[in-house]
Formats: structure tokens, C-alpha cells, sequence
């Protein structure tokens, strides 16, 4: 799989070991060669594999590599984290996964992506490390699959996709929820009109929130065990504290993006986005309300991103059963359909008799999504979370972000990404990013 630096593809190992054999002729000593090196009974040759490495793959990030492991064509080779605790926790899942003690560590992200054997890396760092974690990738020659949100603003937004195209890499978002069958046939019955003319769509964000306190300061541990430096990376310094090492970083504007309306709008926003037809688009208006923030599509179609009471509850009035996290609803002349990470889907009773049906595969599966990016890697298409897709489905998530943020309506012009007349909101589309990294913005 590895290309040179110069382009030309490097000899592979099958043709390196037929040219020794032939050169050697009957004089050279017979070669046991494993029927594995070289591709055979269902095995991938080593050098015909994805090699993978990995940015600060935590709990989240051990979930979607669980499924990449899976994947034959693919060899997960090293992984970068700044904090010790989780660089060997990775360690242990794939040494034990591949019965080997292989698989390399580091604490500094840029000896990693300085290993020209690597061709595509899987991020999954906080929110505030994605974006610039990901152009680092893509201008150090790797492909790229990083976890969502994937960037804190819109300006970080712009930055990223223009980038990736720039650079010419494949990048997929972790919006993995556009690979799952339930969200895939719900999404068809709108876009294939059997909904009738498509009137309304519910995107669930929970309950919107956001705290700009410091934790209490706590004593520094050494560099080894945890690089906090590097841990805050572009974001605004601040005393370190052992709960945002540990997940307790959610909630705190610096490290969260769209004050979670990113966190999850970025799956169900986006399955609006399929299911309206608008992945070169967004809502053009956006207007927060006590229990919803609710936008507008310049075809008439409306979007409310809906508070719902916690994560887990998944109960409101607007939907009509429970289907798990990241509940959806399209609603059309003809009918709706709600669907979630239970792999049910429910429907009106005009469509139930003909069109109902449940889904076994839960919506938070990761593999599909690894897969279609791993096809992706070799033949240089386009991931179903293409940089264009991920744009402008985080881009609406951020507007409806900053509308619940200021408290008032706003109309956004979707081809400037710019909103109309407001110069607050358009200050606030970027963040000042802390020295060295607005160089990789």
C-alpha cells in the first residue's frame, strides 16, 4: 500500500521475495515463506495493508479502533497521546488483538506523523485538538479519519475543508451514523418522496449548555505521565486540573464546541441535511426559542434542533416513541418517520402497513463508517463524510450554536458563510488560537 515520496510505488514484498528466489536459482537455500506474507488462504499481504496509526485515542477512540482492528487489510501500527494511562491502554488492545508486542507509542504527535511506512491515521482527541490534529495529518501525506465535532468554529471549519482539498487527502468525519442502514432508509423515504412534499425535520441536540469557569489548579504531573502543555494545545491556557484529562473537559467552552450543539447535532443536523437534500447548503435562518433552536432552509423546509430533557430520556412531545440516542423525524404531506440508535424505526400509520420495518444493528456502530473510508483510502473517492458534507453540516450547527449563544434571530447567507448584517456573530465565527498553533488553522 505504501507510495514512495517521489510517487512510484515501492516494491512490494511478494515481488522483492520472487526476485531473490529467482536470482538465487537451485543453489539458494530453500525459503518457508507463511502462506499469510503473501496474501494467501484469505489473508491480506503485509504490503498490500492500510498501515494506520493513531492521535489520542481514548475511550470513544478505542470503540471506533475496535472495529478497524476487524478490518484484514488493515494494520494499526503506533499511537500518539500526551497522557501515559491512555498510550498504554491502546498498546495492551492491539498487541493483544494482532498476539504481538509491536505496536509503537509516543507522546509527541509529530514523530508519528513523521513515519512515511503510516498512510492514514484515525484522531480522536478532544474536540479542540481535531482540526488542527487533522491538517497536521493531511500535510504530513496521511489520510485522515477524525472523530466529530471536527473543529470549534466556523473559522476552524473553513480552514479544514479547505485544506484537505487542498492538500488532496481523504478525510472522513466520524459522523458515523450515515453508514447505518436505519438512518440510510429513513433518509431514502425523504429523499424519495415518500413522505410527500418533506414540511419539517427534528434534530435532537439535548439540552444546550456552557460554562467558561476554571477548574481549581492542581499540581502539574510530569511531562511523561501527562503533557499538559500540549494537551491544551490551541486552546487558551489555564491552570491544570485532573478532571479535564479524564472527560471532564465537556461542558467548558475552550474544549467543547457549539456549546453542544456540535456534540450531537453533528450526527443528527447532518442526517437532516441528507434527508432534506442540502449537503451544498444549510438553513439560512436561525431563531433559538425556550425549547428549541429553529431554523430555516431557503426551500421553505423547516429544522428544529430540539432540547431534549437528557441524553439518555430520548422522551419529548414532538417525538412520538423513544428510538434511542440521536433520535431523528422527517415529516412530509404524506407522512413522518423517526428513527435512533436503537435501529427501530417508526412511522405514521399512513406509511406503517407498507413500509415498517426495525433495524438489529445499533446506530452508534462504527464499522461500516471505517470501512467506507478504508475503500476510500485505496481508491481515492470520496468518504460519505467528505470535507463538502462535514462543512456545511458543521457550519449549520455552529450558526444554530451562536443564535442560542446571542439570544436573538439570525439569517445566514450560506454560499458566503457569512451572516447577513450582524457583525457580532461574524466576529464570532473564530476564536483566538493560542501560539504556535494558529499555524496549522
Amino acid at each position: 500500500m505504501h507510495v514512495s515520496r517521489r510517487g512510484g510505488r515501492r516494491l512490494s514484498r511478494r515481488a522483492f521475495l520472487g526476485r531473490s528466489l529467482a536470482a538465487g536459482g537451485a543453489a539458494a537455500a530453500p525459503w518457508i515463506i507463511p502462506s499469510s506474507a503473501l496474501g494467501l488462504g484469505g489473508a491480506v499481504a503485509p504490503s498490500e495493508r492500510i498501515v494506520l496509526g493513531g492521535i489520542g485515542v481514548g475511550n470513544r477512540g478505542r470503540y471506533v479502533l475496535s472495529s478497524m482492528l476487524a478490518e484484514k487489510d488493515v494494520q494499526f501500527v503506533a499511537n500518539c497521546d500526551v497522557q501515559r494511562s491512555r498510550r498504554e491502554a491502546v498498546k495492551r488492545m492491539v498487541d493483544e488483538h494482532y498476539g504481538t508486542t509491536d505496536c509503537v507509542l509516543y507522546r509527541d504527535m509529530f514523530e508519528l506523523l513523521a513515519r512515511p511506512d503510516i498512510d492514514a491515521v484515525l484522531i480522536a482527541t478532544g474536540d479542540h485538538w481535531h482540526a488542527p490534529a487533522s491538517l497536521l495529518a493531511a500535510r504530513a501525506g496521511k489520510d485522515v479519519y477524525s472523530e466529530k465535532p471536527c473543529g470549534m468554529t466556523i473559522g476552524e471549519i473553513q480552514a479544514l475543508a479547505d485544506g484537505i482539498r487542498r492538500l488532496g487527502r481523504v478525510y472522513q468525519a466520524g459522523t458515523q451514523r450515515r453508514s447505518l442502514a436505519n438512518f440510510q432508509y429513513a433518509a431514502g423515504l425523504a429523499l424519495g418522496g415518500k413522505l410527500g412534499r418533506l414540511h419539517t425535520l427534528h434534530a435532537s441536540v439535548y439540552v444546550p449548555r456552557m460554562s467558561f469557569d476554571w477548574l481549581p489548579a492542581e499540581p502539574e504531573p510530569p511531562k511523561e505521565e501527562c503533557d499538559w502543555d500540549r494537551w491544551l494545545g490551541p486552546s487558551p491556557w489555564r491552570p491544570y486540573n485532573s478532571r479535564y484529562v479524564s472527560g471532564g473537559w465537556r461542558g467548558h467552552h475552550d474544549f467543547e464546541a457549539g456549546g453542544n450543539f456540535l456534540d450531537w447535532g453533528a450526527h443528527t443536523v447532518d442526517l437532516c441535511q441528507w434527508a432534506n437534500g442540502s449537503d451544498a447548503t444549510m438553513p439560512v435562518e436561525y431563531e433559538p426559542t425556550p425549547t428549541a433552536l429553529v431554523a430555516r432552509y431557503a426551500n421553505g423546509v423547516k429544522l428544529v434542533c430540539d432540547y431534549l430533557p437528557d441524553a439518555f430520556g430520548n422522551r419529548a412531545p414532538q417525538y412520538r416513541t423513544s428510538t434511542g440516542t440521536c433520535p431523528v423525524r422527517y415529516e412530509g404531506s404524506e407522512g413522518w418517520v423517526e428513527t435512533g440508535d436503537n435501529g427501530e424505526l417508526v412511522l405514521s400509520d399512513s406509511l406503517q402497513r407498507t413500509l415498517g420495518r426495525a433495524f438489529a444493528r445499533p446506530g452508534t456502530s462504527a464499522a461500516g463508517h471505517g470501512r467506507n473510508f478504508f475503500d476510500c483510502v485505496r481508491s481515492r473517492a470520496q468518504p460519505v463524510c467528505n470535507p463538502d458534507v462535514m462543512r456545511r453540516s458543521h457550519i449549520a450547527c455552529l450558526a444554530a450554536a451562536l443564535a442560542w449563544q446571542l439570544g436573538r434571530p439570525m439569517k445566514l447567507d450560506p454560499a458566503k458563510e457569512e451572516f447577513v448584517g450582524d457583525d457580532e456573530a461574524n466576529r464570532m465565527r473564530a476564536r483566538v488560537v493560542r501560539e504556535p498553533w494558529s499555524l496549522h488553522l
